[in-house]
């Protein structure tokens, strides 16, 4: 089976899709928001990139979310809840890290059917 890199760089692809699993990972575009409108915009980010591969949120199969602080979980889970679907919840575990640009609040990794 091939494997399809989406917008590769040196560094990293935007998406790989192998055996029609996709992997994704989304960083938040609105660096001066809270952590429920960073979540907000990762969500959104997210079932932009799995429509252009032919998938969508009922088809993510494990969801990772990495959180700056872990006194946002509620405010990040405020987004999350509206956003998935009701009865098609992907597996999820959420960690406390820090991530890679001070401004980040979250940031999440995905692996979805397609």
């Amino acid at each position: 089976m091939s494997i399809e890199r989406i917008n590769p760089t040196k560094r990293w692809s935007d998406a790989v899709v192998y055996n029609n699993t996709i992997y994704y990972t989304s960083v938040p575009e609105n660096l001066d928001g809270d952590a429920t409108a960073q979540t907000a915009n990762v969500l959104a980010d997210i079932d932009i990139m799995l429509h252009l591969l032919g998938s969508s949120k009922e088809r993510i199969l494990d969801a990772t979310i990495f959180l700056a602080d872990k006194a946002d979980f509620s405010a990040m889970n405020a987004a999350w809840d509206s956003w998935v679907v009701d009865g098609q919840a992907p597996v999820r575990c959420t960690v406390e890290a820090k991530l890679m640009k001070p401004e980040y609040k979250v940031e999440i990794k995905i692996i979805a059917a397609k």
